[in-house]
């Protein structure tokens, strides 16, 4: 047999899928205590659905935060929807999981980073002790999956 098993893609599946399932829990019933989420995606991605001037403000990468006020929360096995309040305007947000870059719950020091391709090419030309470029809020574990497909 020639094929080799893709663990890196089985992996990051596996934490897109578990995104999804906490963002659904969150759409059932609410935040539990002081859970909340930072969000980074690429506004980039083709999938993406945000309104113009928010594209035009962040034309590569945004960070969204699932706290305080959050309306339609909807998750399928592709994306998730969420409307969010910028400067009393409600904004509708279509995010599919493949343009995530990072999730962040700060509450716990819980955090998961997504690398694309050109990123860990990045990651190469610096050297294996170069420090992340993004390192989430509150010093929160990152797991690096793509680090992993070598």
């Amino acid at each position: 047999m020639a094929r080799e098993i893709d663990y890196g893609g089985m992996m990051h599946r596996a934490m897109q899928g578990l995104i999804a399932d906490v963002l659904r829990g969150v759409a059932e019933e609410g935040l539990p205590g002081e859970h909340h989420f930072f969000i980074t995606f690429d506004t980039r991605d083709e999938g993406v659905q945000m309104a113009d001037w928010l594209r035009e403000r962040y034309p590569e990468e945004m960070t969204i935060v699932i706290q305080h006020w959050f309306e339609n929360l909807t998750v399928t096995h592709e994306a998730f929807t969420v409307t969010l309040n910028f400067g009393n305007a409600p904004e509708p947000l279509y995010i599919p999981f493949d343009s995530v870059r990072t999730f962040v719950d700060p509450s716990v020091e819980f955090g998961l980073r997504f690398e694309t391709q050109e990123s860990a090419d990045d990651e190469d030309e610096s050297g294996p002790d170069a420090a992340p470029a993004d390192t989430p809020p509150g010093g929160a574990e990152v797991v690096s999956l793509d680090k992993w497909r070598k």
